[in-house]
């Protein structure tokens, strides 16, 4: 019987015998595989020779960055394809393309932030300036500022503390309507002409401009106070100047994206749960407010902020109904009142002193810079929100 020599068995040409390597053969799964840094060097290249091709041209971060992206998605296809295979050249192709829009979508929100802090922080900076308001500050007080150096008084706490009552007012208004509009969507409608009907609002309400929620909470203002005029001792009767009407402007704006979310993420609670509680005879109502809404409080309570967040930067509203007053005003039924967008308006459009609008200028894009800290904070809040309570942490 013939044995097969094994390689423990070979004879070499002279002496004992000898192991034989075996021939390394290189997986179908590794091969044609492009180095990890080769992406980073095609950057570099197309960083290099983008800058030559842009100051051919006349240099300016523009022509660059398009002669940049340019080359690199267009090296990177050419090196894929011809190193490994089309199919791979076409992903990392589409792949590429996809963070190029991606950065074009956050470029000009890094630009905002950058055009705002770097002027911003200096009017933030100003001793007093989160803790008083414009009472007492005239034209003179910025000449002074200005041409003698004086510190630049004045302040923001009436626009902070305005803008915090009328966001919280609209809150209160507009989330007991939102949650109830989007139970009786989900949980009760069943796509009769009601259902119909009020989705159908919902999405006009969705495009309406906010100087049209401004209008309509002036008039409807205006018609409360002149129906029951019995109130007019407990409310102001300069109609459209209440911090009240202001919250019910936002409020309108502020429905159709808590609707929206809500019923979102009211839709997303898994049946099961439902037919479980009804199983055990619990009645409609006792679920949802046991099971459905528990189950969706962190999608709500996201929703919920994401729409404060929507409405406290509005400008026009507030400038038509609660108007503009330089002193703080705790009261939202009686006197004008003042938010940080209509301050940052009021600064540029109107400065202190026209003829030296330096300091106004500086309180106008530190107050911007506050705002858009403050609407920055409400996003991340809503994130943590939607991460603390979600069911799969509460062990639901």
């Amino acid at each position: 019987m013939t044995q097969t020599p094994t390689p423990t068995s070979v004879q070499g040409p002279a002496g004992p015998p000898q192991l034989s390597e075996p021939t390394p053969r290189r997986s179908s799964l590794t091969q044609n595989v492009l180095p990890s840094w080769l992406w980073m060097a095609l950057l570099a290249a197309a960083v290099v020779l983008g800058a030559a091709l842009s100051a051919l041209l006349g240099f300016n971060l523009a022509t660059w960055f398009i002669f940049t992206a340019v080359i690199y998605v267009a090296s990177s296809y050419i090196v894929t394809r011809t190193r490994v295979n089309r199919r791979r050249a076409t992903d990392a192709l589409w792949t590429n393309l996809i963070y190029l829009a991606f950065t074009l979508a956050i470029l000009p929100l890094i630009s905002v932030i950058w055009s705002v802090a770097s002027v911003g922080i200096q009017g933030l900076m100003e001793p007093g300036f989160l803790s008083s308001d414009m009472q007492g500050v005239t034209g003179l007080v910025d000449e002074g500022s200005q041409t003698e150096g004086e510190p630049v008084l004045g302040g923001i706490r009436h626009a902070m503390i305005g803008s915090l009552l009328i966001t919280l007012a609209a809150t209160f208004i507009s989330v007991p309507i939102g949650l109830m509009t989007s139970i009786y969507l989900v949980e009760y409608s069943r796509g009769g002409p009601l259902s119909r009907a009020i989705t159908f609002f919902v999405d006009v309400m969705t495009g309406i401009p906010s100087i049209v929620a401004g209008l309509f909470a002036g008039a409807a203002m205006a018609w409360f106070l002149s129906v029951f005029s019995g109130l007019t001792g407990l409310l102001s009767t300069q109609r459209s100047t209440l911090g009240v009407t202001a919250a019910i402007a936002l409020s309108v704006l502020m429905v159709p994206v808590v609707v929206r979310t809500t019923e979102e993420i009211l839709r997303v609670v898994p049946n099961e749960l439902r037919e479980a509680s009804y199983a055990l005879g619990v009645r409609k109502w006792r679920t949802i407010l046991k099971v459905v809404l528990p189950t969706a409080i962190s999608g709500i309570a996201s929703g919920v902020t994401l729409a404060i967040a929507r409405v406290i930067g509005e400008t026009a509203p507030i400038l038509v109904t609660a108007g503009f007053v330089v002193n703080t005003n705790w009261n939202l039924f009686q006197g004008w009142m003042t938010a940080l967008p209509v301050y940052i308006f009021r600064q540029f459009q109107n400065p202190t002193s026209p003829n030296f609008s330096d300091p106004s200028e500086q309180r106008a894009w530190a107050a911007a810079l506050v705002l858009i800290l403050i609407v920055m904070g409400l996003n991340l809040f809503a994130r943590l929100i939607a991460t603390l309570f979600a069911p799969k942490q509460a062990g639901r």
